[in-house]
């Protein structure tokens, strides 16, 4: 085939992956911030819950044979509640406080480089034919740290793949990916499971009052997932998109090892681990454990109630260590500004748990949740949408949504208190319709221009090849959206069938 030929294919290719994105593009600047969503929709809840009640909406709970009917927050009442309840709101907003915490341990980690340092480690440490499988499991295992994956890996993902003479785009969009995917793949809970956990436990709480989300209820699910994401994102790496790619003639960047002084923080940091854990199993292995419940079970006990601080320690204790023995951490005063500088960084998400607990709130107040999800619940069996068809479906629901919406989040916290009051009513439990959420929200991750850190990686993509637009982007990151969404449904689906626990103490259905 003549080079023109390719050349005038390939950028046909990426002329319609770019009219495609200029699509998005269009109708998603024309959304307002998150914050601004959760004004509008918190606003839009009062006058239509005044509108609801002057018009009897109403709907007869299943479980209970209750009618329920809409009740105004525009009365004298309503906004008593408002405005007395509005710090209760924000204080007691469940994944407030999941966040927080837990970023105190992540935030030190990234501070004092023991994140940055792992990563290396692990991707160092194999040989050049398993370069794209490490890169692609320190993404994945990255996401345990939050977003701090997204800006760590892709970076020095780039400097492996040009080290080997390989392109570094390539490794780069990889890493990008693979964090991407980790949303919904993971063999360890994260800061994303509580933080989706206490969104999950306020929008269950609608239809079930009393109840306890736990963090690791997706858990099983998540660490199968890796047995078939890894080597599907290896395989769209190698095979697909790194052939799209032009021949790297860049400079070959030799990669510097760790440092000793890092490599001797990194095995105080894993002495530590070990040791952390040990701690941990103590509390839960022995029949009178003291974090086991009063019956001597481990699925609802403190133990399952204790992820988050325990989480925060996981990332804290090894930190501490790295950063005494690399002396990154001087003094006491050290350790304070770097979680100082950690927390300073969550301002935009506290603002945004400010309104989304308020919308939450109201939106629990005026019964509409409850209305709109028996209503919904009633329609859908009348068409006759239930089973897995209709669990596929919204998973396309979400997908479609994260192209305009890129917080987890804000997406969750919209239409949570939706859906998952909806899908109790048809017998499906919280914690499959949060995974149903994350799998289609992770599908199209590495898509979505509205994700902050895909505007990084396209600056860091024009560092190795100048002329690499949006649409080039795209057209490298799309592969793995398809590829992705084709597996989780196949998994899913399979999953399904076999009526697989999802996570410790939780199924597909209520009860199981």
């Amino acid at each position: 085939m003549e080079p023109n030929t390719v050349t005038v294919q390939e950028e046909s290719k990426r002329g319609l992956f770019q009219r495609g994105l200029d699509i998005v593009e269009k109708y998603g600047n024309k959304l307002p911030d998150p914050v601004t969503l959760f004004i509008i929709f918190a606003v839009a809840t009062l006058v239509l819950s005044f509108i609801g009640a002057k018009l009897g909406w109403s709907a007869t709970n299943p479980g209970t044979g209750e009618e329920v009917v809409v009740t105004s927050l525009l009365t004298k009442a309503g906004l008593q509640d408002i405005l007395t309840k509005m710090v209760s709101n924000f204080a007691q907003f469940p994944p407030l406080g999941l966040v927080l915490v837990t970023m105190i341990g992540v935030g030190l980690a990234e501070g004092v480089g023991l994140i940055s340092a792992l990563l290396k480690k692990i991707v160092l440490s194999t040989s050049k034919r398993l370069i794209t499988v490490s890169i692609v499991v320190a993404g994945i295992l990255a996401n345990m740290a939050g977003d701090a994956g997204f800006i760590v890996l892709p970076p020095l993902a780039a400097l492996i793949f040009a080290s080997v003479g390989r392109h570094p785009v390539a490794g780069m969009v990889a890493a990008y990916a693979s964090v991407a995917g980790g949303f919904s793949a993971n063999i360890t809970v994260n800061m994303l499971d509580a933080l989706l956990a206490g969104i999950t436990q306020s929008s269950a709480e609608i239809a079930m009052p009393g109840y306890v989300a736990n963090p690791a209820m997706n858990w099983y699910f998540m660490a199968a997932s890796c047995l078939f994401i890894v080597p599907l994102a290896v395989w769209v790496t190698d095979k697909v998109v790194e052939p799209r790619l032009p021949t790297y003639t860049g400079p070959q960047i030799k990669m510097e090892k760790l440092s000793e002084k890092e490599n001797s923080g990194l095995k105080w940091a894993g002495l530590v681990t070990v040791v952390y854990f040990a701690l941990i199993a103590l509390t839960i292995v022995p029949e009178n454990g003291a974090l086991r419940a009063e019956d001597g079970g481990v699925i609802v006990s403190p133990f399952m109630s204790s992820l988050v601080p325990f989480i925060m320690g996981m990332f804290l204790f090894p930190a501490l260590a790295y950063g005494i023995k690399t002396k990154e951490l001087k003094s006491d005063k050290d350790m304070a500004n770097l979680m100082s500088t950690a927390m300073s960084g969550m301002g935009m998400y506290i603002i945004l748990a400010f309104f989304a607990a308020q919308f939450i709130a109201y939106f629990n107040w005026s019964n509409m949740g409850v209305v709109m999800a028996i209503s919904g619940a009633d329609l859908l069996k009348s068409m006759n949408l239930t089973g897995l068809p209709l669990l596929l479906g919204f998973i396309f629901i979400c997908a479609t949504l994260n192209l305009f919406i890129a917080s987890s989040s804000a997406k969750w916290a919209l239409v949570g208190p939706v859906f998952v009051p909806m899908f109790y009513y048809l017998d499906y439990s919280p914690a499959v319709t949060q995974l149903i959420y994350r799998i289609g929200d992770s599908i199209t991750n590495p898509i979505t221009p509205m994700f902050a850190y895909f505007a990084i990686l396209l600056a860091m993509a024009k560092k190795y090849d100048k002329n690499m637009g949006l649409g080039s982007l795209i057209a490298v990151m799309l592969p793995y959206s398809i590829f992705f969404a084709i597996g989780w449904l196949l998994f899913f689906g399979i999953w399904f069938v076999l009526g697989l626990p999802l996570g410790p103490g939780e199924g597909i259905f209520l009860g199981e």
